[in-house]
């Protein structure tokens, strides 16, 4: 019995040291950030941690963000308690591209033969915060940018113009080199027309008394659609500045350096004024600003079935695309067609200014005198705070000859007779283009061609998946052509991400070195750890590859690792990018 016992508990215990071991020896490979909701003036940190050391790391693409630093990588050992621990982080500062919801994907990473994934991280990017975190590298550059946003007037009536005049100031002893928008505002219950910038121009003022240079970036002027409290959302720029150090060079110039600064306008709160109840009047339809109103003929004396034009004209300054022309009542006996509206209106930082006209049409169908009666246009004058109507002449015209209009009972006179109305545009009907016959024969799917054609499709796939199924097991049965396979896909891979990333010199670098590692595990049959260019030379020479081959071979791993500590052309990479195609072309035909 007690034998038993204790051959229980010794089971026990080797259960749970090798459960213990197991979970030591655990691959672990997780992104973490450091915040997951930011606003778009601000940074995030990603890190790709594992603990154990691995090949061929591949980040996401980070859609939604831009990458301002990284990838730095950091390796930490340590010993507690005589067990060896082991971590390697990839660490990116990433600056959102936006507002939104993001996704920054899995990355991957090779250990001991196996291919590791992270989980996903949902990133929120809100409005710009006002006060960012600590992360923002560009915190040097803090009182050396502002981004204002200047309105012209802070308490309109509804409908009335404001300007919204976006100036980004500079400090004296600042330049900047590049900017961007990364939040746009969407003006939400304003209508809202963007003046065009055709380009920058830099003038000197002041900024909070202190003496500055500035731009004007952007022009917007708005027409509030809502009365009450409405806000403005802010605009916010990544720019890139050059900003002095205390440090010289041997001429004793100052040295600069480069820095990202996010900068914000801020929000602006616009109380809108609703238009006045008292005295408006029964035609209004929303005019708000200064204008003037006519109505013109271009005949007064025609023949009946001549036609003349009658234009319905608004000008001056104001909210021209918001409102509405009065509507001509005509005579029954002028038959009158749909206006033709046009418009000639240009905008500025005081507003929409210009004209707008509805053109009518006009044919009398009798001979005799018509009057054409004064109609009226209303607006609502911003500057004197109250509503303003127009009246138009009255004009006639006299038609000499044609058919003479029927005198009604009651002694009318010829053109003032009273007639049904005839509504232009509706003395025809409509021609009816489809009649809409349908076929009194149908063809049954049953027994067609169609039919016996899908019915034998399924047996046509039998050979094909036969044949499909015996060539992957051929293939799966390969273990040492896998292996070689899988290297030269690798190769291709990344020569092709190479040939992406001409340009972005460490980019570039990066994804050569991993394909020419990655041919050499497919020719040489060897491991990344015993790379070495003395042991890589001696292999293929082995592999009997010509002198010249080697040589490119290994000056190609030599630029890759000199990339990291000098500068590099477009040329440079393009001409290294040629020589790799080359040299793997050339060392194919003789291993």
């Amino acid at each position: 019995m007690i034998l038993k016992k204790n051959i229980f508990i010794l089971s026990a215990l080797l259960l749970l040291f090798s459960l213990a071991f197991a979970q030591e020896d655990a691959v672990q490979f997780e992104a973490n950030v450091s915040k997951e909701k930011l606003g778009v003036n601000e940074r995030l940190r990603v890190d790709f941690k594992m603990n154990k050391d691995g090949d061929n790391f591949t980040p996401p693409d980070f859609e939604g963000f831009t990458v301002v630093m990284g990838p730095n990588q950091s390796v930490s050992h340590s010993w507690i308690n005589g067990k060896r621990s082991f971590s390697k982080t990839y660490s990116y500062i990433l600056s959102p591209v936006g507002r939104g919801k993001f996704t920054i994907k899995q990355a991957t990473i090779e250990i001991d033969g196996n291919t590791y994934k992270t989980l996903p991280v949902h990133i929120e990017v809100t409005a710009a915060v006002d006060n960012p975190g600590e992360e923002n590298p560009a915190a040097i550059a803090e009182d050396k940018l502002h981004l204002v946003a200047e309105v012209s007037k802070g308490n309109p009536y509804l409908n009335e113009a404001i300007t919204v005049v976006y100036k980004l100031y500079v400090s004296p002893d600042t330049n900047v080199s590049d900017f961007r928008p990364l939040d746009n505002p969407k003006y939400n219950n304003f209508w809202s027309q963007e003046i065009e910038i055709q380009r920058f121009e830099v003038k000197n003022g002041t900024y909070q008394g202190k003496p500055y240079r500035y731009v004007v970036l952007k022009q917007v002027v708005l027409y509030p659609q809502k009365e009450g409290e409405l806000s403005l959302e802010p605009l916010s720029l990544d720019v890139t500045v050059d900003v002095p150090t205390n440090k010289r060079d041997i001429f004793g110039g100052r040295l600069y350096t480069q820095a990202h600064r996010t900068v914000s306008a801020g929000k602006r709160t616009i109380n809108v004024k609703s238009l006045p109840a008292q005295g408006r009047p029964a035609d209004f339809s929303g005019a708000v600003g200064k204008f003037s109103f006519k109505v013109t003929s271009s005949k007064n004396t025609l023949k009946s079935s001549e036609s003349f034009q009658l234009k319905v004209a608004v000008q001056g300054k104001g909210n021209f695309k918001l409102f509405s022309l009065p509507k001509m009542e005509l005579p029954s006996a002028m038959e009158v067609y749909n206006p033709e509206f046009k418009e000639n209106i240009s905008t500025s930082l005081s507003g929409m200014s210009g004209s707008v006209s509805d053109n009518y049409t006009v044919v009398p169908q009798f001979k005799g005198q018509y009057t054409i009666p004064d109609i009226t246009f209303s607006y609502f004058d911003p500057e004197t705070a109250s509503y303003k109507t127009l009246h138009s002449e009255q004009a006639t015209v006299n038609v000499t000859q044609g058919p003479q209009q029927a005198v009604a009972s009651g002694g009318e006179t010829p053109g003032t007779a009273k007639q049904n109305v005839v509504a232009a545009g509706s003395q025809f009907r409509f021609i009816k283009l489809s009649p809409g016959l349908t076929s009194m024969e149908s063809d049954d799917f049953f027994g067609s061609g169609l039919f016996y054609m899908l019915l034998a499709l399924p047996f046509l796939f039998i050979p094909l998946a036969i044949f499909a199924i015996k060539r992957k097991q051929k293939i799966s049965a390969d273990v040492q052509g896998n292996k070689i396979r899988k290297a030269n896909r690798l190769a291709r891979k990344y020569l092709s991400e190479a040939r992406k990333a001409l340009g972005k010199k460490e980019d570039f670098y990066i994804a050569l070195e991993k394909a020419l590692h990655n041919y050499l595990k497919a020719k040489l049959h060897i491991e990344t750890s015993e790379f070495s260019k003395e042991k890589i030379t001696a292999l293929l020479q082995e592999k009997e590859v010509d002198t010249p081959s080697i040589e490119g071979f290994i000056g190609l791993l030599q630029s890759c690792e000199l990339a990291r500590y000098t500068p590099a052309s477009e040329v440079a990479m393009q001409q290294d990018y040629d020589k790799a195609v080359t040299v793997i072309s050339q060392m194919d035909k003789q291993i």
